[in-house]
């Protein structure tokens, strides 16, 4: 028995001649120069896709629709032919079975002929356009063909029982009617079409280009703003769509770079400033000393020009710090950490002097962090309040019931700070009226570092009121519990 499979396939030479039309195919399209056509043809535009996408729409559904209407038109009207054709031929059929049938038959309205043929092939009755015409053959074209005189007819057949035997009427409609209607259908929705698919395309493309007009403003404003020119901002259009949120997106983004590089240049120039003072002061001491007979003045310079040292050291280390909060993002750390015990170690660390630490914390309190920067944390809050302490420092460690957050209070005795300062003094190197001395103030640091320590860590760093005292408040969160069987 033979492959069926194998007799489907084509000749060896047609087979090879069909893989090499394919792979010419496959390398006209793979050639770079046919991909860049294809790209330089494809549009680009938002406003051309859209038109062109519009057109299409609109030409599909008309033609969909026009499809639609002509078959509706078409089937109607023929339905309607036929159904005069029946009626015609059942009123003939009538006649015949009564007996009452002439020779020549009247036409009704929307019939084209009429003619009744006996069993033996001859006709009985006719309408006078078909008299003296014979009957349809059995063998030869059919009894449409034959009546319809090459118009576009329907002819309906019945058959009727007679008193001398039965009797075949052949009743045909014509459809030119039906087919002038289509055709006057066909050419009105064409022409509905060619003036329908361009005027909608060019209403897409005026109302696409006034809808992307602000975009493009948008585009253009951004694309002149430069590093020295973030205050300027893109238009505003007046309205209350997604442009118009686009631009307030945009326009907020502009004003927080602004923020930013204001901040980074004032933080520049404060960090050059405080670097500037020490190094000056250190220089002008080396100086003294390598300038000066005296070995006992000369060992006091170097000992101040040594405090001068370790001080840029601290600020140089705070300033390394800030810069890998700065970088470090919103990556939050997830080392579990006895915040309790970090307190409790960090305050016997400190000793009693300048001022004693008075710690209330709980048995255990873990939070999710570095135990290195809470740790830093902890020492800048303390720095403070005992810099500027009366005479003691309180710190008092709670965790909320409800939310489990740990809550970390420092209070120290000194002069409270105003509520129009609690914001100013987590600026980076913003210092009170009141701490601007190199001995008794810092360099501006530690509270913007433990706010940045404490924000790190999903938490807030802030100055609550109490009576006759400053205190900060830390809150972290706490420790997410691991899933069960984790």
């Amino acid at each position: 028995m033979a492959d069926p499979t194998r007799a489907a396939r084509p000749p060896g030479p047609a087979r090879s001649a069909l893989h090499r039309l394919r792979g010419v195919a496959r390398r006209a399209t793979d050639h770079p120069r046919v991909a860049a056509l294809t790209c330089r043809l494809a549009p680009r535009s938002v406003r051309t896709r859209t038109t062109l996408a519009a057109c299409a729409s609109v030409a599909v559904v008309l033609l969909v629709a026009s499809a639609a209407v002509v078959l509706l038109v078409r089937a109607n009207l023929e339905r309607s032919a036929e159904a005069d054709a029946r009626e015609q031929a059942e009123v003939v059929a009538r006649l015949a079975t009564e007996g009452r049938l002439n020779a020549l038959l009247p036409l009704d309205h929307g019939t084209d002929f009429v003619q009744v043929v006996d069993a033996g092939g001859r006709v009985v009755a006719a309408s006078q356009n078909l008299a003296g015409r014979p009957a349809p053959t059995r063998d030869g074209d059919s009894a449409h063909d034959l009546l319809r005189g090459g118009d576009h007819q329907s002819v309906t057949t019945i058959t009727a029982a007679t008193p001398t035997g039965p009797v075949t009427v052949h009743v045909g409609a014509s459809m030119r009617t039906a087919d002038a209607a289509e055709d006057v259908t066909t050419a009105a929705l064409a022409v509905l079409g060619g003036v329908l698919v361009p005027t909608v395309g060019a209403l897409t493309w005026r109302a696409t280009g006034r809808a992307l007009r602000p975009v493009e403003a948008i585009r253009a404003e951004v694309a002149a703003i430069g590093d020295r020119d973030l205050h300027r901002r893109v238009p505003d259009p007046r309205s209350d769509d997604e442009i118009a949120r686009l631009a307030g997106t945009m326009n907020a983004m502009l004003a927080r770079l602004e923020a930013a590089g204001t901040r980074q240049r004032r933080f520049i120039a404060d960090a050059s400033h405080e670097l500037r003072s020490p190094l000056a002061v250190l220089r002008t001491q080396l100086e003294v000393a390598l300038a000066h007979p005296d070995p006992r003045v000369r060992s006091d310079l170097v000992a101040g020009a040594l405090e001068d040292t370790e001080r840029l050291q601290a600020l140089a280390a705070d300033l390394l710090l800030l810069a890998r909060l700065d970088s470090a993002g919103r990556t939050r750390p997830q080392e579990p950490v006895d915040l309790a015990e970090l307190v409790r170690h960090t305050a016997t660390a400190r000793g009693v002097q300048p001022h004693p630490v008075t710690v209330h914390a709980p048995a255990a309190a873990t939070v999710a962090g570095n135990p290195l920067w809470l740790g830093r944390l902890l020492t800048n809050l303390l720095d403070n309040a005992q810099r500027h302490a009366r005479t003691a420092v309180t710190v008092r460690l709670d965790t909320e019931p409800a939310s489990g957050a740990a809550v970390l209070e420092v209070t120290n005795d000194g002069v409270p700070i105003e509520p129009d300062d609690r914001e100013k003094i987590f600026e980076r190197f913003a210092r009170l009226d009141d701490a601007r001395s190199r001995d008794d103030g810092g360099a501006g640091l530690g509270l913007p570092i433990a706010r940045d320590i404490a924000t790190l860590h999903g938490g807030t760093l802030t100055v609550v009121d109490t009576p006759g005292a400053t205190t900060f408040r830390l809150r972290l969160p706490a420790t997410p519990t691991p899933p069960a069987g984790g």
